[in-house]
Order: C-alpha cells, then sequence, then structure tokens
C-alpha cells in the first residue's frame, strides 16, 4: 500500500469541500484512471478558457457581465489547474524517490 506522504491528490474536492485523496500502488487502477481522465478534462477546460479570454480581454465592446462570468470560470480552472499541478508534483517527488 502508498505511504502515507504519497497519497494522490484527486482532482475533485470531498462533500464539506475538503481534498480527497486516493491510497493506492496501482497506478493504473479504476480511481487512478478517472482522477487522470478528470485532471485531462479540467486542463482542457483551462485552455478553452484562456483562448476565450484572450479573444475578450481585447475587444472593447466586451459584455461586462459576460466579462465578469468568464474571470469567475477563470478562477475556477485555475483553482483545478494549481490542484492538478500540485498532485503532479507531489507523484514525481514520489516515484524520483523510489526510483522509478
Amino acid at each position: 500500500m502508498t505511504a502515507p506522504n504519497e497519497l494522490r491528490l484527486l482532482p475533485w474536492l470531498g462533500p464539506e469541500g475538503k481534498p480527497c485523496y486516493l491510497s493506492t500502488d496501482d497506478r493504473g487502477g479504476y480511481m487512478s484512471r478517472l482522477a487522470d481522465d478528470i485532471e485531462a478534462v479540467q486542463l482542457g477546460t483551462a485552455t478553452d478558457l484562456l483562448e476565450q479570454a484572450s479573444k475578450s480581454f481585447t475587444n472593447p465592446d466586451a459584455d461586462p457581465d459576460e466579462m465578469k462570468r468568464l474571470a469567475k470560470e477563470l478562477a475556477g480552472a485555475l483553482r483545478d489547474v494549481l490542484r492538478v499541478a500540485t498532485s503532479r508534483g507531489h507523484l514525481l517527488a514520489a516515484s524520483e524517490l523510489q526510483g522509478t
């Protein structure tokens, strides 16, 4: 089983808004694959929002309400991307310690 310092931070929050972690040494298991898939969706969403923001921020006629919505979505996407980066950084550090 995975050591406590090698828990994987999952790309979603628990019911109380707290981080969720996965303890497994099977990186090909169902929950690991699900987390990988959700991380890919989150990164794709962030990419799409960044493209949309790049266009909107240069548009002098952009609707203020639309800009507020976009800013809120960008903040959520940034939160998701930071969670993915943290999780992947921890996985990388754990694999380097194991020499894999």
